[in-house]
């Protein structure tokens, strides 16, 4: 499991095992947030098996599940109030770690737009999805 941290209370990662989430508490994160849809890949556990393994580690668990077609889906606010919680630190995961990382630049201020980027970017992340949510949220309405 490559964890990336984006902030002081906001990691990333790929696609997590039932027994990464002992290692993932015992790391400090307190929250675990899941943007994978239930069988995207026949390989991955099912949330319901993942939030059942968090809340036996005494961790909070959200499925906020999206895609490329549904980004940034209808959890972005909720999910940014996570990602801006210094007192309860989060673990968001997909497929990759990029989904995640584009959902929290999406959900950035604009006053703080241009470091998530830049942080984004430098952690080795694509950010098409996050850079078209953007471009379209400028367009006038």
């Amino acid at each position: 499991m490559n964890i990336v941290k984006l902030t002081a209370s906001l990691a990333v990662s790929a696609q997590i095992t039932l027994d990464d989430v002992v290692q993932i508490a015992a790391a400090g994160y307190t929250v675990l947030i899941n943007n994978r849809p239930d069988g995207e890949e026949s390989t991955q556990p099912l949330s319901a098996s993942i939030e059942a393994a968090a809340e036996a580690v005494g961790m909070e668990y959200h499925h906020m599940p999206m895609t490329a077609v549904s980004f940034p889906g209808p959890d972005l606010d909720a999910m940014s109030d996570l990602f801006d919680d210094p007192l309860r630190p989060v673990l968001a995961f997909c497929r990759s770690g990029t989904r995640c990382a584009n959902l929290w630049v999406a959900g950035r201020a604009d006053a703080d737009m241009a470091t998530a980027l830049q942080v984004a970017c430098q952690c080795g992340f694509e950010l098409d999805m996050a850079s078209s949510f953007i471009a379209d949220a400028a367009q006038p309405k």
